[in-house]
């Protein structure tokens, strides 16, 4: 293992000795509660838990002021939580890997579960928490008892059943930037048998970035949701549970700040358009008008729990609905270049999972199907601007003449080009996509008790995986559909040039050693040919259709050592099917090329690339410790996890490379800490320690263009990420208490994105947050707080700008924020 590993496990030593000594001395004082998890979906205590898992309680979340799951990788060191250009744009990775945002054909190998139910998108999952329980973070595959998108890792979201006594809730929070968010809930008890809670919140604020180019502001916050249950136990062995949820997001979001402004940005400047250079951190830009982004996420559930003698049968029914409409500024400048980018975004579900699950003395075990039938609906627009036709003018130009076009178009008139038709507004590409996906997954986990203190763990899941996808686009851009080589061949033969010499000519680009007549200056503007003509599919080529099967496993071995340590030694795969590139970017893959053209389908500029990405597969070894002691405890992973084909999406400037990678791999430790120095005091301490490597990546989007990143570092996963927190709480006398937390979040520096020079585009994290509070015993709660106190700025992406080659832009992180939450329970 290199310096990194060893130093992680330099650190978990250390802790775990110093733990044992501290705690030996007072075994008599018990401050350290025991945290209830369902992470293997059965209940069983965190460090009983033979699994890689984070747990957060809702205590903790409110203290630490988490409002999503955004906030949560702040006391998570192996999660990470990028949002992109849009509210419903996020990305869960889960040490190191995680894909899924931008493209609504890939679904994110980090699953997300809300009490049981499946999010497949991130747009489904990012709506303010509500009343919660505990999240829990299961690291490494997952996809034996969660099945086919859970190849990276897990995050579960359990709520607050409803009370058998009506009790409740009030809460209003003010903070930095006008920021109010009102939120509470009730419990009513219907009955002895019967039980009914409804939730609801709203959570609105002004944006933080400023748009100078028209006054208004964006990275703020405008959504609300509301949440009801009903809880029923009809007959002693049978319990259902009743779920129903809508929420809306409809916020400005989000802003893009310069990295490096190329030789473009004198042609913006020539149309009258501005630019705030070379500062991503000053919150500041000029956008022609400011990017919106709308979510509505609805869906109701099921959950039926029948005991049948030693047999307990789970079934948990879903529909949701997730729908969004984008339109944002693509050019990020306040010349009207790119006019138009909108998408609509809309997507059904429906899940049926089915357990039955029982045990003996010396078994446990569980069988189960997962079914998942999902449809996707994808409309997008993207329309060249008033000013697109001068600014590309001044681009092909170099800077010298606006009129450039009208001379050209000229010349080319005997080929039909139309005077004016190059780059006139309104000409783009519009697109109809959609994707319908049917999987259903069947598992089995047996849990063998060797011994009072040894417990053997197999299980497998098979899962089938089937998706139609389809992409249909009209492209009304002139420019792009020329096929300057026809062209400069039809040039090069009409002033008397053999056919050999027309070939060259025409293949040849000109050069200040190789000038006209002897090569086609044409060649030289293909750069500014942004929106080739597509081939649409299914065709008579390419169906459309990809069926994946595979047989997930898991082997675990976990040993009592004492009452107090646990061991465990386990192997697991995962799996996540195909995925789809619903974007202009998808192209046909060069083995159909030739039989593209045999049908006739071939489009001029055609390029080959990838329609969608094969199945990703990962594979983990993992070695764990977990310590419990009268004054804390201490969790230990080392693992060694895989990824063949892993799904890599890049933005490549107009659209998304979809790829897989051949191998990556990472090895790492991770530490997760707690101690009760009194029973007022309480430290804790996680640590993530990773050392990644692409094993193999051929054909990677990489900085000069697509390369070989075979054996090195992928970009955005940090080798070091650690959080602590402190929290004093002193309880007075009278029955109120008070308490003060600071937690701290260290990042190591990084690459951001593959395709952006770390030395423009690098991000470290150092980041604290603190907050202190008082609770009175008549149930009034009043906490202020901050946010990122040392204003630290990092880069959460980063990418090429668009239409503008040579320039880079990025998505800066939140600012210092500050607030004060007054709470009210009533019982």
């Amino acid at each position: 293992m290199n310096g990194i590993i060893k130093r992680g496990l330099a650190v978990a030593s250390s802790m775990a000795i110093g733990l044992s000594a501290s705690m030996a001395v007072a075994q008599e004082e018990v401050f350290f509660e025991e945290i209830t998890v369902t992470a293997t979906k059965r209940e069983q205590t965190l460090q009983e838990v033979p699994i890689a898992v984070s747990v957060t309680s809702g205590e903790t979340i409110e203290k630490a002021q988490v409002l999503d799951i955004l906030d949560l990788q702040t006391l998570v060191p192996s999660l990470r939580v990028t949002q992109l250009q849009s509210s419903g744009n996020t990305n869960f990775v889960i040490r190191g890997f995680g894909n899924g945002a931008n493209n609504p054909g890939i679904e994110p190998s980090v699953g997300v579960f809300i009490d049981g139910v499946y999010r497949s998108r991130s747009a489904a999952a990012i709506s303010d928490l509500p009343n919660l329980q505990r999240v829990e973070v299961l690291r490494g595959p997952q996809s034996t008892l969660f099945g086919k998108n859970a190849s990276a890792g897990v995050i579960s979201v359990i709520t607050a059943l409803p009370d058998d006594t009506f009790s409740g809730k009030a809460e209003v929070t003010a903070g930095s930037y006008g920021q109010l968010i009102v939120k509470g809930d009730v419990s009513v008890p219907i009955s002895e048998t019967a039980g009914f809670s409804l939730s609801a919140g709203s959570n609105t604020r002004d944006g933080y970035s400023d748009n100078l180019a028209d006054g208004t502001d964006f990275n703020g916050r405008d959504r609300w949701n509301v949440r009801g249950q009903l809880a029923l136990v009809p007959r002693d062995n049978i319990s259902l549970r009743f779920l129903a949820d809508y929420d809306e997001i409809d916020e400005l979001c989000c802003g893009v700040g310069n990295l490096v402004s190329g030789p473009a940005t004198g042609a913006i400047i020539g149309v009258g358009g501005a630019i705030v250079p070379n500062d991503p951190f000053g919150l500041q830009s000029f956008y022609n008008y400011s990017p919106r982004n709308q979510i509505e996420n609805s869906g109701i559930s099921m959950q039926a729990d029948i005991d049948i003698g030693e047999m307990t049968l789970t079934s948990i029914t879903a529909a949701r609905n997730v729908t969004r409409i984008e339109d944002f500024d693509a050019d990020f400048t306040s010349a009207d270049i790119i006019g138009r980018n909108f998408s609509d975004t809309d997507i059904d579900t429906f899940t049926q999972e089915l357990r039955l699950a029982g045990g003996s003395e010396n078994v446990d075990w569980m069988v189960g199907l997962f079914y998942f039938d999902e449809s996707v609906k994808y409309d997008t627009q993207l329309l060249l601007g008033n000013v697109t036709r001068p600014y590309t003018a001044l681009l092909a130009s170099m800077g010298t003449n606006p009129f450039f076009w009208d001379g050209l178009e000229a010349q080319l008139a005997p080929f039909g080009v139309q005077p004016g038709t190059f780059f006139a507004p309104g000409q783009g590409v519009s697109e109809t996509t959609g994707q319908d996906n049917q999987a259903l997954s069947v598992f089995a986990q047996v849990d063998w008790h060797l011994s009072d203190r040894a417990t053997l763990t197999l299980g497998a899941n098979f899962t089938t995986d089937e998706k139609d996808a389809f992409v249909r686009q009209v492209n009304t851009d002139v420019f792009s559909a020329l096929d300057f080589v026809a062209i400069g061949y039809a040039g090069a033969r009409a002033g008397g040039a053999d056919d050999a010499t027309a070939t060259f000519i025409s293949t040849t680009p000109c050069s200040a050693t190789n000038p006209p007549p002897g090569c086609n200056a044409l060649l030289g503007l293909q750069a500014l040919q942004v929106l080739p003509q597509f081939v649409n599919y299914p065709n008579s080529v390419e169906n459309g259709n990809s069926e994946d099967d595979d047989v997930t496993w898991t082997a675990r071995l976990a040993v009592d050592v004492t009452d107090s340590l646990n061991m465990y030694a386990s192997a697991s795969t995962g799996f996540k099917a195909s995925s789809w590139n619903l974007s202009r970017d998808s192209r046909p893959f060069a083995a159909d090329l030739a039989a593209i053209q045999g049908a006739g389908l071939q489009t001029p500029n055609l390029t080959t690339g990838t329609r969608f990405a094969g199945p990703e597969e990962s594979t983990v070894f993992e070695v764990g410790l977990k310590g419990k002691f009268a004054r804390g405890a201490v969790n230990l992973a080392v693992f060694e996890q895989t990824i063949e084909g892993f799904q890599s999406n890049i933005f490549s400037g107009v659209g998304f490379n979809l790829a897989n990678a051949g191998k990556q791999s990472t090895k790492g430790v991770e530490i997760d800490a707690t101690f009760f120095a009194t029973e007022a005091l309480e430290f804790t301490f996680a640590g993530t320690f990773l050392d990644p490597k692409y094993d193999s990546f051929v054909g990677a989007l990489g900085v000069n263009g697509p390369e070989d990143l075979s054996g090195k570092t992928p970009a955005g996963i940090h080798e070091r990420s650690m959080t602590g927190s402190a929290t004093y709480t002193k309880d007075f006398a009278n029955g109120n208490s008070a308490f003060i937390r600071a937690d701290y979040i260290y990042e190591s520096e990084v690459q951001v994105v593959d395709n952006v020079p770390k030395s423009v585009a690098s991000r470290e994290v150092n980041v604290l947050n603190s907050s202190i509070g008082l609770s009175t015993e008549s149930g009034w709660d009043f906490m202020v707080w901050g946010r990122n106190l040392t204003d630290d700025d990092f880069l959460l992406s980063a990418f090429p700008s668009v239409f503008q080659e040579g320039s880079l832009s990025g998505y800066a992180n939140q600012p210092r924020t500050f607030g004060v939450t007054l709470r009210k329970a009533f019982y």
